[in-house]
């Protein structure tokens, strides 16, 4: 039973290592390293998180055999990157370039915690605030306030 229970995890822990199906890989180990290479830098555009070596996904697939098609064409890694970075965009790189067309790709996830944490101190705030001053009595709550304190004052002095 524990064998079985660390095949299945070795074969979970090694999916993304069958991404690159046999029939992409280069004949060249030269040239496949170098597609390997590139394709861990860029972003599969379905997954996000994934790199397109590390994805299954049809897109990631496409990807992979663009990358290994400009390799055999004689382009440099940089001009594969370029090429690929013209047709999709900064975001298809897993580590985009810090400029001003990715600042919001950068400052994105520090301005939402940011803004989450005012959002909390404002709420946290509004309810201290409030938590300290009670709500004034209506004209309704303060007549019956009357009403009950005129009614025990008299059974004081009555009853000593």
């Amino acid at each position: 039973m524990i064998h079985a229970a660390v095949l299945a995890l070795a074969l979970l822990w090694s999916a993304p290592a069958f991404a690159v199906e046999p029939g992409e890989v280069l004949a060249d180990p030269a040239l496949e390293a170098r597609a390997r290479d590139i394709s861990r830098e860029l972003r599969c555009l379905v997954c996000q998180n994934q790199s397109i070596d590390d994805s299954n996904a049809d897109l990631a697939r496409d990807l992979r055999v663009l990358v290994r098609e400009r390799l055999k064409a004689g382009d440099s890694d940089r001009e594969v990157i370029r090429f690929v970075v013209a047709r999709y965009g900064d975001f298809v790189l897993l580590d985009p370039p810090f400029q001003p067309s990715t600042l919001l790709l950068w400052a994105g996830p520090a301005l939402v915690l940011l803004g989450g944490a005012a959002g909390i101190a404002v709420w946290f705030r509004r309810r201290t605030r409030n938590a300290d001053e009670p709500a004034p009595l209506s004209a309704d709550e303060r007549r019956r306030l009357e009403a009950l304190t005129a009614d025990s004052g008299g059974d004081k002095a009555g009853g000593a």
